[in-house]
């Protein structure tokens, strides 16, 4: 597919208070919001491709740049005809900077100041500290021996064969760039919650100083036409504390970025903590590009988060309950391997079909038979209960959107939080 070089455009179709029902056009074409992004870890949500993408009806899969950098390499994915070509996916793919992975996975068991949030990662192989690459500012105390922060980017160590890797916030606008996501994020640092209020400080005003440098090197790959159609995201920081998160928010808005993650939420903090600094960030981020908030897929938290404004949305956890034999329904959470299941013939799911027409994956099988083949370690049941799960959130933002355009958002809210709160 030709891919031109133009902007991403966000248009609101229509509101209810603050939450707001849109459509996103990028080079690649349309999607629209709010929406529900399922994680791609390392170029496939498992046990699932891109078939079973178009059956969901998805438009929007995140990609993890850590693990394909490391494995099979972003040279080999560009070669192979980027993401798309590579995966056999024509959807919109959306691919993170790094930054949680290169912490998360390289923390100190333990540790107070463990960073704490999103899928991602970026680095060409073999860039090692030294020379150009050589860390310099301010040195990070907060993190362990195998991730160490400066001004300047980030010194880490690969979880797949120990060697010593350099990220910058230029690195990582590269290795998107070879990866050919539609969306890329600027790299950023998000510290886990609850943490000393010098070190969120310390973090978003990093964080600021790296969105500047991504935006500059995103500038230059689209003049000499190596960034073609792709959207760059700048990501809010500033933690549970509605002051940062308002100020972070104003100064990637001055920067100027095709949207905005909001990053360093649902790390720890409660859903009340939660609220007042993601509304602070929605109050500020420009009305007219999309908001993306990283890392959440409970229902309540997204229906919360439309709520004030948000768009966007990721998260692992249908897959990951998925594979664990729990299931994501009208009525709650339901672990599928409870013995009260054994004998039990109704689906999975005995709503209608989907608004799209599209049929219900957990309608077809019982939940005795879900319980039998968890039971036996039948990787068929993961499969099953991962496209019910993802199905299940798909469903929830297009009734989200369906509300919004009715004017009962409101209501649904209520609904959903009767269940889910």
């Amino acid at each position: 597919m030709s891919v031109p070089n133009i902007p991403l455009v966000f248009e609101q179709l229509a509101s209810d208070g603050s939450a707001r029902r849109g459509q996103v056009t990028t080079a690649r074409g349309t999607f629209q919001t709010p929406v529900f992004m399922p994680v791609g870890t390392r170029g496939a949500v498992i046990h699932l491709d891109a078939t079973d993408y178009e059956q969901l009806g998805l438009e929007v899969v995140l990609a993890n740049t850590y693990h394909l950098l490391a494995r099979p390499g972003t040279e080999v994915v560009e070669a192979l005809g980027g993401l798309h070509g590579f995966s056999g996916w024509d959807g919109h793919f959306l691919t993170d900077s790094g930054g949680f992975q290169i912490m998360s996975l390289g923390r100190r068991p333990g540790g107070a100041n463990e960073p704490g949030r999103r899928p991602g990662g970026a680095n060409e192989p073999g860039r090692r500290p030294g020379g150009a690459n050589e860390p310099s500012g301010r040195d990070s105390s907060a993190h362990d021996a195998k991730s160490k922060v400066d001004d300047e980017g980030v010194t880490f160590r690969s979880t797949y064969d120990g060697s010593q890797m350099r990220l910058t916030p230029e690195d990582a606008v590269d290795a998107q760039r070879r990866l050919g996501s539609d969306i890329q994020m600027a790299l950023d640092i998000c510290p886990e919650l609850p943490a000393p209020p010098d070190e969120v400080r310390e973090a978003t005003e990093r964080t600021h100083l790296w969105a500047a440098r991504a935006a500059a090197a995103m500038d230059v790959a689209r003049r000499d036409g190596t960034a073609s159609g792709q959207a760059l995201f700048g990501i809010c920081q500033g933690g549970i504390d509605p002051g940062l998160r308002r100020g972070s928010a104003e100064t990637l808005a001055s920067i100027g970025f095709d949207g905005y993650g909001i990053g360093g939420l649902s790390v720890g903090e409660s859903r009340s903590e939660m609220g007042p600094a993601l509304q602070a960030a929605t109050d500020v981020l420009p009305a007219g590009r999309p908001r993306y908030l990283m890392g959440v897929g409970d229902p309540a938290r997204i229906v919360d988060a439309v709520a004030a404004g948000v768009d966007m949305f990721d998260c692992v956890l249908p897959s990951r309950l998925g594979r664990h034999g729990t299931a994501l329904t009208p009525q709650g959470r339901i672990n599928i391997r409870n013995v009260r299941f054994a004998r039990d013939a109704t689906p999975l799911d005995t709503r209608e079909e989907r608004a799209d027409g599209r049929p219900r994956p957990g309608a077809r099988f019982s939940r005795g038979y879900l319980r039998h083949l968890m039971s036996v370690n039948e990787p068929t049941a993961s499969r099953i209960l991962t496209l019910h799960n993802i199905a299940f959130l798909n469903d929830l933002v297009a009734d989200a959107r369906a509300a919004i355009e009715a004017g009962g958002f409101d209501r649904f809210r209520e609904q959903v939080n009767e269940v889910w709160g």
